[in-house]
């Protein structure tokens, strides 16, 4: 095979493994490869519809490229004859728009993102959510309920003693307001009435993740993060962290129970009792 040959050889089969990559990512997007379960929230199909809109997006302008960069192998390779591979000049005007109509890409869809995420997290929880307080620690989560009256009981950190099943550090003899606080492993909630979460850590960088529900945040030592959601699904759902927080990270987990609210409310009384 002569030096011309082999060099449109080599060239054709890159171009090949391109479109045949771009082929491959196409096939799988349509069949949602890896995609996430069905969620179980009011504000769910807004995120899942933002998510789709950006893998297409995305997902073209990367199918786009990998064949012009398919033609760009084939067009300017070598020619063989011991001479220099081919070239093109420049085009400002053409790098100017192509720049320009990227960033309106990307920002119109930060901006259209910005609104399903400050549903989220920079509007107020309705007045008649739930309120449960969330701490992470390694490795385990912990969730309080504020009992019949309403409120939380104070925090004495020097109280704090996992060994004694007080990892809140609440004192039930001499705070009023702690003396029907509910402290559960498993998050309970009612379904379909707002819930709004109070996420903490206690030592590391946590995070509580449930697919499901579409919620991802990280829990930092020090803040107090309030989220607030509302379950369409009955049904248990694994609440993992998806921070790296130790050697023992990979058993930190718990299952959040979405229960119809008379249910709910029998199994909040079950959990006080235990107490």
């Amino acid at each position: 095979m002569s030096r011309r040959a082999a060099t449109n050889t080599a060239a054709g089969a890159l171009a090949l493994v391109l479109i045949l990559l771009a082929a491959v990512s196409v096939v799988l997007f349509r069949r949602h490869a890896g995609w996430l379960p069905a969620d179980i929230s009011t504000h769910g199909p807004g995120l899942d519809r933002q998510l789709k809109l950006t893998l297409l997006i995305t997902g073209l302008l990367f199918v786009a490229a990998q064949l012009a960069l398919a033609y760009a192998a084939w067009r300017y390779r070598a020619s063989g004859d011991g001479g220099k591979a081919a070239g093109a000049r420049g085009n400002a005007r053409l790098e100017a728009v192509w720049t320009a109509a990227t960033a309106a890409v990307f920002v119109g869809l930060i901006l259209t993102g910005y609104r399903v995420w400050a549903d989220m997290y920079l509007t107020a929880a309705p007045p008649d959510a739930l309120p449960i307080e969330v701490q992470g620690e390694q490795f385990a989560y912990s969730f309080r309920y504020p009992g019949a009256d309403g409120r939380f009981g104070p925090v004495h950190p020097e109280k704090i003693d996992d060994a004694e099943g007080n990892p809140w550090g609440l004192d039930r003899g001499r705070d009023a307001d702690s003396k029907d606080d509910i402290v559960t492993a498993t998050l309970g909630i009612p379904l379909g009435r707002p819930v709004e979460l109070l996420l903490r850590s206690r030592d590391v960088v946590h995070s509580f993740d449930v697919r499901e529900l579409r919620i991802q945040q990280d829990m930092l030592p020090g803040m107090e993060i309030p989220i607030h959601f509302t379950a369409t699904q009955p049904g248990q759902y694994e609440i993992f962290c998806t921070q790296l927080c130790g050697l023992g990270h990979y058993r930190m987990r718990a299952f959040l129970k979405v229960m119809p609210d008379d249910e709910f409310e029998k199994w909040l009384l079950q959990q006080a009792q235990a107490q």
